[in-house]
C-alpha cells in the first residue's frame, strides 16, 4: 500500500488541499490568494463549506460532493460561488466526462442559489475552477476557460454568469500569467524551492504550519491506520478494493464486497458473529443494526447459518 507521508504532500492532495482551506487562522486568506492569483480579483470576505455533498433529490437521483465551496461574501464578484476539485484521476473514462461532471456541479450549484419565488435575475454567478497535473483535452493549455455563447454570433454578448476553469499544472500554451504559472507549479510540487514569489511563500508558510500541526498529523494517522488495516488483511482485491471503490464512487455493490470479504475472512477464523460486528462498526464506519444486517444478509446468501 503506497500511500504519502503528510510532509511529503502537495497542495493537489485532497487532504491537505482540504486541512488548508479549512484551517480555522489561513483558511480564508489562502483562498483569497488562489482566487486572486487564478482570476485576478480581490476579495473582501469568504465563507468556506468543505466537502459540500449534494444528495439526490430522490434515491434513483446521483448525488455528489463538491471538494470546497466557497461563497464570496462581500460585494465584490456579486455573491459568486466558487468550486475548487484538486483532481489527480486521469483515468480515461473520468476524463473524457469532465465537462458533463462540470455540468453537473453547476447544475447543483444553480439549484441552491435561486429559492422559490425569486426572480432568475437573481441567479448568482457560478465558477468551478478543476486543478489537474494531466492535460484534460490535449492542447497542452495551461488554462481552459468555458462560458456558454451564441453559435451562430460567438461575438454576440451572452452573459449567464456561469463559468469553469480546468487548470493544467504543466500547459505550456495561452497566456497565463507568470504567477499563474509559478502557482500552478507550486501546487503540483508544493516546496520550499517552488514558492518564488511574494503571494507563494505566504502560502508555504501556511502549507508549512499546517503540516506541522499536531491534531492534523493525527487526523491523517487515523486516515493511513484506518486503511493500511484494510490493506494488510490481504484482501486488496476484496474489502480493501472494496471499500475504496465504495468510498470512490458512492456504490453499494463496492461497499458490500469490502464487507463481506471482511465477513467471509473472519468467518474463516471461528470469529464471534459480535466481534465481527464490532470489526464491521470500525472498520466501515456502522453503526450496529447497520452491521448486524450484512452479516445476516452474508450468511443467508452463503448458507452458513
Amino acid at each position: 500500500m503506497a500511500t504519502k507521508k503528510l510532509q511529503e504532500m502537495n497542495l493537489l492532495d485532497d487532504f491537505l488541499f482540504g486541512k488548508l482551506v479549512t484551517y480555522p487562522e489561513l483558511g480564508e486568506k489562502f483562498c483569497k490568494r488562489l482566487i486572486s492569483v487564478i482570476l485576478g480579483v480581490e476579495l473582501t470576505r469568504v465563507k468556506i463549506v468543505p466537502q459540500k455533498v449534494y444528495y439526490g433529490a430522490d434515491i434513483d437521483l446521483h448525488g455528489a460532493r463538491l471538494d470546497i465551496y466557497i461563497e464570496e461574501d462581500g460585494n465584490d464578484l456579486n455573491g459568486t460561488l466558487f468550486d475548487f476539485e484538486p483532481d489527480k484521476n486521469d483515468k480515461p473514462e473520468l476524463k473524457k466526462a469532465l465537462p458533463q461532471r462540470a455540468r453537473f456541479y453547476h447544475a447543483l450549484l444553480d439549484q441552491e442559489c435561486l429559492k422559490s419565488g425569486q426572480d432568475y435575475g437573481t441567479l448568482r454567478r457560478v465558477v468551478v475552477i478543476l486543478m489537474m497535473p494531466y492535460d484534460p483535452f490535449g492542447y497542452d493549455h495551461m488554462i481552459y476557460t468555458i462560458k456558454n455563447h451564441c453559435e451562430e454570433l460567438p461575438d454576440m454578448p451572452y452573459d449567464d454568469g456561469a463559468r469553469t476553469l480546468f487548470l493544467y499544472t504543466k500547459g505550456k500554451k495561452g497566456v497565463p500569467s507568470k504567477k499563474l504559472q509559478e502557482l500552478m507549479h507550486y501546487m503540483e510540487e508544493s516546496t520550499e524551492e517552488n514558492a518564488c514569489n511574494e503571494v507563494l511563500k505566504e502560502i508555504h508558510g501556511m502549507v508549512t504550519k499546517v503540516k506541522h500541526d499536531r491534531r492534523v498529523s493525527i487526523e491523517y494517522m487515523k486516515i493511513f491506520e484506518r486503511e493500511k488495516m484494510i490493506y494488510d488483511d490481504g484482501r486488496e482485491d476484496g474489502y480493501g478494493e472494496g471499500f475504496e471503490n465504495g468510498r470512490e464512487k458512492g456504490l453499494e455493490e463496492g461497499r458490500e464486497k469490502g464487507i463481506f470479504a471482511l465477513i467471509a475472512d473472519n468467518l474463516g477464523f471461528d470469529v464471534s458473529v459480535d466481534k465481527i460486528n464490532a470489526k464491521l462498526q470500525k472498520v466501515f464506519e456502522l453503526d450496529e443494526k447497520k452491521a448486524q444486517e450484512y452479516i445476516d444478509k452474508y450468511l443467508v446468501t452463503n448458507r452458513h447459518r
